[in-house]
């Protein structure tokens, strides 16, 4: 027997709606049996689940890594397990396993288990399991939702294009996220644990044969957060660059968080050339209410490190990437001030970078939200455009609004 501090999550049966989201969507991998992965508690949509950490007695079980026996805690998760014996994962955005979303979407953390590549982060140890660290050799995967034909696009999909009578993008959306928001937008795919994962060439495959479908001008990839397994997301691109022609807009829609620059990079040589980074806002107090975030030097480290990756997609790429940054509004999250301090840090970069602002309604966490009115994100529009911005577009109620001007060649 072993002590440790384990984290379980137990019930509070007064905030559960009963709405099927962790039997459908997040799904336990160890049920009867808590093992501290945590992934219900973040993906719950009412806050249902109550975190508890307790020092316990706990057995242990024999596991082998790369062909060594060691003796680790039973009833954790194999990521657990490992760090209990020295292993280190990589941080967020390397090319080597690591530990980005720890709800088991989007399959960074998978080693080989048992002779098949397994999430670590949500499977259970067991008594006399064979894990290999060395992945190289087989194809990564990912949860991916889609493809589906899209009228709007993303934050980067060129403003000129979008008439909203025809298809301009044919997108997947990837399930993981290295954020924690409040009010996520697309929380049903960002805390899937249960749809199929895909290797990149069967994602590509399938989004190129929506592209054909369609006739679409690009295809996009979103989330969730798409960066966050790297391995999967160069290889993705690196085969639609295979099967598509070079006409068809190969566009990342991403927070941009971990987009340092020879990630940059690698995405472009990989055949990604439309980028949309949203920083969401200007300062860290607001980003930490905004995306959840509790570690101030986490949330500070991923706001500088999304506004440097514009700086670095503009000044390196602008003549190979198009390029759009994508703030929020909603005035309980963000004031028209921090919107004018963003403004003016995005024209200092440039005063034609395609900026689109996201008008955020209620949502996940944050039902009691009240979607900004269309006259707000007008005003929001407006403060933008005093900023010398000259390609902004605004989500609204009743749809987006674009820029005045005409296109500039």
């Amino acid at each position: 027997m072993v002590v440790i501090k384990k984290a379980f999550v137990n019930i509070d049966k007064s905030k559960c709606r009963g709405c099927g989201f962790c039997s459908e969507v997040n799904v336990c991998h160890s049920p009867g049996e808590c093992i501290g992965c945590l992934s219900c508690y973040w993906a719950c949509p009412f806050e249902a689940r109550v975190l508890e950490y307790r020092e316990v007695d706990v057995g242990e079980v024999t596991i082998y890594v790369d062909g060594i026996e060691y003796r680790v805690p039973s009833g954790v998760t194999v990521a657990y397990a490992l760090e209990s014996i020295g292993y280190s994962f990589s941080k967020p955005g390397s090319k080597k396993p690591s530990l980005p979303c720890r709800t088991g979407g989007c399959w960074a953390c998978a080693l080989i288990v048992n002779g098949s590549l397994e999430r670590t982060c949500i499977t259970p140890v067991r008594d006399g399991m064979s894990i290999k660290t060395n992945v190289e050799s087989y194809k990564p995967r990912r949860i991916v939702h889609g493809p589906s034909p899209h009228l709007v696009g993303g934050k980067a999909t060129p403003w000129w294009e979008v008439d909203y009578h025809s298809y301009v993008e044919s997108a997947i959306w990837v399930a993981g996220c290295n954020l924690r928001c409040p009010q996520c937008q697309n929380y049903s795919v960002t805390y899937d644990n249960t749809s199929p994962a895909l290797t990149p060439r069967e994602a590509a495959i399938e989004v190129v044969r929506c592209q054909r479908r369609y006739g679409t001008r690009g295809i996009a990839v979103s989330g969730g957060e798409p960066t966050i397994n790297r391995r999967w997301l160069i290889d993705y691109f690196r085969e639609l660059d295979r099967h598509l022609p070079k006409k068809v807009r190969r566009h990342l829609d991403s927070n941009g968080t971990l987009l340092k620059p020879d990630y940059i990079d690698e995405l472009v040589e990989a055949g990604c050339n439309n980028i949309g980074v949203e920083p969401k806002c200007y300062s860290v107090d607001t980003y930490m209410w905004i995306t959840g975030l509790e570690d101030r030097g986490l949330a500070r480290e991923y706001l500088e490190t999304s506004w440097k990756a514009v700086e670095y997609i503009y000044e390196y790429y602008r003549d190979k990437v198009y390029l759009g940054v994508g703030l929020v509004y909603n005035r309980d999250l963000v004031s028209l001030e921090e919107i004018a301090k963003a403004g003016d840090k995005i024209a200092s970069i440039g005063t034609d970078i395609q900026v689109t602002v996201l008008d955020y309604f209620p949502a996940f966490r944050r039902r009691w939200l009240k979607r900004p009115r269309y006259t707000e994100m007008l005003e929001v529009k407006r403060v933008l455009e005093e900023r010398g911005l000259k390609y902004v577009i605004v989500q609204t109620e009743i749809g987006h609004v674009g820029p005045r001007v005409k296109r500039v060649p």
